[in-house]
């Protein structure tokens, strides 16, 4: 069994002129919202084995937030530049190259990206998924790579608004 969890990062600002894409950072709303994502998972247990996160300051800060309330080592948050390029099949290629005998992979990104990627898995599929939402998603085999011929099952999708 393959768990997958689908991110987007935590509301950002778009305040600071001249700041470029990648440096814009969390807005404390963002924080409090992904707070509410963090208390769902401590309930549910929910601990991934690998977390692969966007480079993009907010989805990097999204990732240790969600690190810390998990318990998963800061240190270990692999970053890459992949999931910020905005092409679902790169990311794919993360998810099928990811090592057999981990079980719970999450990767933290962006819109419209992680929609797509989210409803190649999900019927019927959303229509965004908003800030500091996710998706999680099994996948009936023990291959990565196997997931696109897996029978998949939505285990979640939240919000933060649904969590108030």
């Amino acid at each position: 069994m393959k768990t997958l969890i689908l991110m987007r990062h935590a509301k950002s600002s778009w305040e600071e002129p001249g700041i470029g894409d990648i440096k814009r950072p969390l807005i404390p709303a963002g924080i409090r919202k992904t707070q509410l994502i963090i208390n769902y998972f401590t309930d549910k247990k929910i601990t991934p084995d690998l977390m692969i996160s966007s480079p993009a300051k907010r989805a990097h800060e999204t990732a240790k937030l969600i690190a810390k309330g998990t318990g998963y080592p800061l240190d270990k948050i692999r970053l890459d530049r992949k999931i910020y390029e905005e092409y679902t099949d790169k990311i794919l290629d993360i998810i099928y190259d990811t090592d057999d005998h981990l079980t719970q992979l999450m990767i933290i990104g962006h819109n419209p990206t992680i929609t797509r990627l989210a409803n190649l898995f999900l019927h019927p599929g959303i229509e965004m998924l908003p800030t500091s939402g996710v998706v999680c998603i099994s996948f009936d085999t023990d291959k990565w790579d196997d997931i696109p011929v897996s029978h998949s099952k939505e285990e979640f999708v939240v919000f933060p608004k649904m969590l108030k």
